[in-house]
């Protein structure tokens, strides 16, 4: 089954809630309007009976039957008049002989003083029925019952009716209509940005939403929409850029490997020879296996923790890491020294921790003049810790303090070569520190080199 549109649902629930809400002004104006109709009523039986006590008081019985069927209508406008045993001393001529009945329940309202009001069935129709005591002294001398078919009553109520079944359903269907007009003319804007999200696409991404600049929430959603589109061309030119970077670092090996096989394989060599050219290919496998690795590492770094991580001794790997990193400055006759330590812990991976520092010394070994020295200390600042490796190598100028930062960056290109980096260990440094939660800048040193700079959210017992 094919799925409703957002405006055809949101026309069906406009034209429920509307139904809905007519059906109940509908039954609460039908109330309203029977609760009234009945007070008109009985207030003018009430009228009516009172007209009848005074004139049956001021006037002789004979001349008080000749006026009140002469004031009143005596075909709908029943009324008589009783003795307090309930014996009948005049009557309407609508009665055609018969008696409107006097109730239990409307004698013991009578004999209360007050008026008793009810509806009874006489000659097939339906009548509402005043009783009304006459006192004198202090004594019930005579009982007045006036009626009124309710039968106008009830033809009004029946119109009113006939007028909500034509009107209710009328209303809904015009609600309907426009509801539905004005959820398309709302939604368009929205069936507007779908169609140009999706003529955009991988070769096409520099291409953006309209803003139509009314400030709304589809204009809220258009920059959104634009912000993300931002952030995937710029991801997708990273990857290609980091695609071809990767290829170019990986083609520098083989080619050279390739070159070594080939020559070695060009005319008959001696054992010694085959040695030598094996050896060479092996470096080049060697370094083809350190970068994969690299590459592998950047990945997983970049994509988060696979886990929350537990807590790190920060300044057990700290030691760990400036051990390490003395037996390889030794052949560079470089030193490392280790700084001033604090104790302090945060939550992560101390293996992913201790790469990133290790990546911090080599780089800093790496470029450091021989007779120079490394030195790395951790900081505790309350809620974070601080760590920091600082050389007296040459420095880094401000204009590339991030652009070391990003994958096969090499600012020396003949540097790089001597030292055989691949222009990863930065990056993966940043990328680690990242997925802590923390964050890696490069800034000068006191004696004038590099000073890197770790700070990751402390974890507190």
């Amino acid at each position: 089954m094919r799925p409703q549109s957002i405006h055809t649902r949101l026309t069906l629930w406009y034209t429920g809630a509307l139904l809905a809400i007519l059906v109940l002004v509908s039954a609460l104006s039908y109330s309203l309007l029977s609760w009234s109709l009945s007070q008109d009523v009985d207030r003018t039986l009430l009228t009516m009976a009172q007209v009848v006590r005074d004139a049956s008081r001021d006037e002789p019985l004979d001349v008080a039957e000749q006026w009140l069927r002469e004031l009143l209508d005596p075909e709908h406008q029943l009324f008589q008049l009783l003795d307090p045993t309930g014996h009948l001393r005049l009557r309407s001529r609508g009665l055609r002989g018969d008696q409107l009945p006097l109730s239990a329940a409307a004698r013991r309202t009578i004999i209360e003083g007050r008026p008793a009001f009810e509806t009874i069935a006489l000659h097939g129709q339906r009548l509402r029925v005043v009783t009304l005591p006459v006192h004198r002294n202090g004594r019930l001398v005579e009982v007045v019952q006036v009626g009124l078919p309710t039968r106008p009553t009830e033809r009004t109520l029946e119109r009113w009716i006939e007028t909500l079944a034509i009107l209710v359903p009328l209303g809904v269907a015009l609600a309907a209509a426009g509801g539905r007009l004005m959820a398309r003319a709302a939604l368009k804007p929205v069936d507007e940005m779908s169609q140009a999200a999706r003529r955009i696409d991988a070769g096409a991404l520099a291409r953006r939403i309209t803003v139509r600049g009314t400030g709304d929430e589809l204009d809220r959603l258009a920059e959104t929409l634009n912000g993300m589109l931002a952030r995937l061309e710029s991801t997708f030119t990273e990857m290609r850029r980091f695609s071809a970077d990767a290829a170019h670092e990986l083609r520098t090996p083989l080619t050279a490997l390739k070159g070594t096989l080939e020559v070695a394989l060009r005319a008959d060599r001696s054992g010694p020879e085959y040695r030598e050219a094996l050896a060479s290919a092996l470096e080049e496998v060697d370094r083809l296996v350190r970068l994969s690795e690299d590459l592998l590492l950047l990945s997983r770094s970049s994509a988060g923790p696979e886990s929350p991580g537990a807590r790190v001794d920060l300044e057990s790997v700290v030691l760990d890491a400036a051990a390490v990193a003395a037996r390889l400055a030794k052949d560079r006759s470089v030193v490392v020294r280790l700084g001033v330590t604090a104790p302090v812990a945060v939550q992560g991976d101390a293996g992913a921790l201790r790469r990133a520092m290790l990546n911090l010394l080599e780089n800093g070994i790496k470029y450091t003049p021989a007779g120079g020295r490394v030195e790395i200390s951790l900081a505790d600042e309350g809620s974070t810790a601080v760590l920091a490796v600082e050389d007296t190598g040459p420095g880094i100028d401000a204009a590339d303090a991030e652009r070391i930062f990003e994958p096969f960056v090499r600012l020396d290109a003949a540097r790089a070569r001597e030292t055989g980096g691949s222009g990863l260990g930065l990056a993966i440094a940043r990328s680690i520190v990242v997925a802590h939660r923390g964050m890696l800048v490069v800034e000068r040193g006191v004696a004038g080199g590099a000073r890197f700079v770790i700070r990751l959210p402390a974890e507190r017992r």
